[in-house]
């Protein structure tokens, strides 16, 4: 593993970063350049920029294409970027009864069905966290449209079923989540945004994000309840299917981002016939955004070698 250092101070040049990230995500949201296109029985919005082979970006939970938007604006020079909302992401329709966010085998079809819609046979796919997860699905299952995968900590669960000295973390996991959901149950699914974002994130983590990035939370508010209050089994996700992708793949890490996370790559790097790992310094687990130069440069540098 190598890192790419960045200060972890609030400088002038990270207020000024801060400040046009909320800019870009508001002209991202222009209605004008949002488009729409129908795949596996829904309807996807989805924004795309520069011209060249395809990469599609792929969110994670309470976020949608808007989170991607210091991504595109870089890629484009060497890439098509495009960034979609996943089923039940604003501002595609969504409903606390809608499909979950972590239902990542059903994400993973939908990335396939989009990828077809749009006419692609291959493409490079960079994902985060619960949209990794549904990567690792997609990649899984349709090994052939991938040309390579750039993927940022999954909740990949199922890769830790029978990996020793886990349970200790597992647990310490889910107490983190814990307050979160029950605000859902409670009724006040509003006051479970923060606590779900400290949670995956350190403390203080919410805090630190811009109001552009606190009301993409709120708009997709939706799929986390509906991640809460489902029945659906959750995905499990295996070594073997792992080993299933041949298609070269970047696993990234936040320096600060909870032991849960790095179990999982762990596991990810012994099954992924082909990998390579780095880790953010100066990050938690939303990489993009809290360190986007670095994260930008590490992916870049990467997709230009597959």
């Amino acid at each position: 593993m190598f890192g790419f250092a960045l200060t972890r101070r609030r400088s002038a040049s990270a207020i000024v970063g801060a400040l046009v990230l909320s800019s870009a995500l508001g002209t991202m949201a222009a209605a004008d350049e949002v488009k729409r296109i129908s795949a596996n029985g829904a309807e996807f919005a989805y924004v795309e920029a520069g011209k060249g082979e395809p990469v599609i970006f792929v969110h994670g939970g309470l976020q949608d294409y808007r989170m991607w938007s210091q991504q595109l604006a870089k890629f484009s020079g060497s890439y098509s970027a495009i960034a979609y909302s996943r089923r039940n992401h604003y501002p595609n329709e969504a409903s606390p009864d809608g499909m979950p966010d972590g239902a990542a085998d059903a994400h993973g079809e939908d990335l396939a069905a989009f990828v077809r819609a749009l006419g692609f046979s291959k493409v490079r796919v960079v994902a985060h966290s619960s949209g990794a997860h549904a990567a690792l699905f997609f990649a899984a299952s349709h090994p052939e449209m991938v040309v390579s995968l750039a993927l940022n900590e999954p909740p990949a669960t199922g890769l830790l079923t029978g990996v020793p000295n886990v349970a200790d973390t597992l647990k310490e996991w889910g107490n983190r989540q814990a307050p979160a959901r029950e605000a859902v149950k409670a009724g006040d699914a509003k006051a479970s945004i923060p606590l779900f974002v400290d949670a995956v994130g350190g403390p203080g983590a919410y805090e630190r994000r811009s109001d552009a990035e606190k009301k993409m939370n709120l708009d997709n508010l939706a799929s986390y309840q509906a991640d809460v209050t489902t029945k659906r089994p959750r995905p499990v996700f295996t070594c073997e299917m792992a080993k299933a992708i041949t298609a070269p793949t970047l696993l990234s890490s936040g320096e600060r981002s909870p032991k849960f996370f790095y179990l999982i790559t762990d596991q990810l790097e012994s099954c992924l016939p082909r990998r390579e790992r780095i880790v953010i310094s100066g990050s938690s687990h939303t990489v993009s955004s809290e360190q986007p130069e670095a994260y930008n440069q590490a992916v870049l540098s990467f997709l230009g070698k597959h």
